[in-house]
């Protein structure tokens, strides 16, 4: 039976989720884009009754139904495929890091922001708008195609856009936050 999550703010919660467990092998997994404030205008109903306790599953959990990248497989993709890197440009391009202690981006990856595939609401663009998006970042020019962020949460919902659009990313979990703590990996400035 489907899986449906959401949550209450810009989706990258409920992403997280789904791509999580759409990794560990649950078949059915769906995202309610626009979380419960799209559910509530809608004018679906909410109840604040307990929920009810949890009752044993069948599920049988086999991580690996989704691809991912280490390091190495992320430095190689952005060599030979398409690395997106979702962070906010100003990062990708080291002018800011409020988080890791090293500004910059992997060399080689291309910059695909998270507002530049989501509207003003945090809902996902449409498929024909996520198609031409991504087109524009070259995801349809190659076989491979991979995705970080910070920490991989941004890059989660990056994966579920790009599912839309019939791509399956490798998502480089540790993302930029892993990729530093090597100091012998090249850090790259700049908007390319």
């Amino acid at each position: 039976s489907p899986v449906v999550v959401y949550d209450q703010g810009s989706g990258m919660g409920s992403a997280r989720a789904w791509w999580l467990l759409t990794y560990v092998g649950l078949a059915d997994v769906r995202v309610l884009d626009g979380g419960l404030a799209a559910w509530t205008s809608a004018g679906y109903a909410v109840t604040d009754a307990p929920s009810p306790p949890p009752v044993p599953g069948g599920v049988t959990v086999r991580p690996g139904a989704l691809p991912v990248l280490d390091a190495a497989a992320a430095a190689e993709v952005a060599r030979r495929g398409i690395l997106l890197d979702a962070r906010a440009a100003e990062r990708f391009a080291g002018r800011t890091e409020p988080i890791d202690a090293v500004a910059g981006h992997i060399p080689g990856a291309r910059n695909a922001p998270l507002d530049e595939f989501t509207g003003a609401d945090g809902r996902l663009l449409d498929k024909e708008r996520l198609h031409a998006y991504f087109a524009s970042k070259g995801v349809f020019d190659s076989a491979e195609v991979g995705a970080y962020c910070g920490s991989g949460i941004t890059a989660a919902r990056m994966a579920l856009a790009l599912r839309q659009i019939g791509v399956t990313p490798a998502v480089y979990v540790g993302s930029w936050s892993e990729w530093i703590t090597d100091p012998d990996r090249p850090v790259a400035t700049g908007a390319e």
